[in-house]
């Protein structure tokens, strides 16, 4: 016990509660009465001001829950309203033309394909697709792979940007830049909030995440052999193109919706349940390689859920 009481005067200062907007709780009853009678131990001057401070505390915490409870309601309801009111132009894409393509499974026709394309909301992606499937751009998809089969997803290799499919570009004036492409899946894509390659949507490829380094090649160019680089996989052309068997939010990223599957959504499942090359990412020893950059690792993940049988566009066309 303290034995010297005039150090132990209490000042009105002290004893007085701090000025607040919301009332505070009444202090225990077993705090006060000690004060008065001057006789404290350190032991009770220490939970008196404890439980004052805890007190003290708690009902700030109670006044920011109950202002917090206040605004919430409102906030919600924001934000309600702001899903509640996505853009009617991206839910309501009417085709313009119809496209056709028939594929074929190692040499077996399995049907006819039919997509609708969307000419008013994105024109340009439209008509690249429309000029290679009637050839009127010089090169077509005719005779043309499917090189991956997704679990969500199929994706048509489209045509090279090298070689015959780039000469017969070049002489009928057509571009395989994939510029234009771009701007409009970038204006798209703040447009339309949301999932956008849902499932039958067809859309073209604008660009690759993963972009192996490129690759030598022999090329004869007025009768003499010289050598040049083959980028692949680096930046799509603008011709490849993936058609959706379900929502695939992962390609909103990168591909730009053209058009919607109006018939033959069986026959793109049935393309999807071609066995392909099991993809092995998680193994550690494609995992090594490919940090210190084995090019065997490269090569082994390009061959990556590619289908082992060949499925392949037999004719294509435009049907209006």
């Amino acid at each position: 016990m303290l034995q010297n009481l005039k150090f132990l005067q209490p000042t009105p200062q002290l004893l007085q509660p701090p000025t607040s907007a919301a009332p505070l709780p009444q202090l225990h009853s077993t705090c006060f009465p000690i004060l008065k009678q001057f006789k404290i131990s350190r032991r009770e001057l220490t939970i008196c001001s404890n439980s004052s401070l805890l007190l003290l505390l708690g009902s700030q915490a109670l006044e920011s829950k109950a202002k917090a409870e206040e605004s919430s309601p409102n906030d919600n309801q924001q934000k309600e309203e702001n899903v509640a009111t996505p853009n009617p132009n991206c839910s309501n894409k009417v085709p313009t033309k119809r496209a056709f393509l028939d594929i074929a499974i190692d040499g077996e026709p399995v049907g006819r394909i039919v997509i609708g394309l969307y000419g008013d909301d994105v024109p340009v992606g439209a008509a690249t697709f429309g000029s290679i499937v009637s050839g009127a751009a010089g090169i077509s998809y005719r005779r043309k792979e499917f090189v991956k089969i997704m679990p969500n997803y199929v994706q048509h290799g489209g045509l090279r940007s090298y070689g015959v499919d780039a000469e017969l570009a070049k002489r009928s004036g057509s571009n395989l830049a994939v510029e234009n492409l771009r701007e409009e899946w970038e204006r798209e894509y703040e447009k339309c909030p949301g999932v956008k390659n849902l499932a039958g949507t067809v859309s073209i490829l604008v660009r690759d995440p993963s972009k192996p380094p490129p690759k030598l090649k022999l090329v004869a160019r007025k009768g003499k052999l010289e050598i040049d680089e083959e980028e692949i996989g680096t930046d799509p052309n603008g011709t490849e193109f993936v058609i959706s068997i379900m929502d695939s939010p992962q390609l909103d990223a990168s591909a730009l919706v053209i058009g919607q599957v109006l018939d033959g959504m069986e026959v793109v499942k049935r393309i999807g349940q071609v066995k392909t090359v099991q993809e092995n990412t998680a193994s550690p020893y494609f995992r090594v390689a490919k940090l210190i950059g084995d090019k065997r690792a490269v090569v082994a993940e390009r061959g990556f859920n590619r289908p082992y049988a060949k499925v392949v566009i037999n004719n294509c066309g435009l049907m209006d």
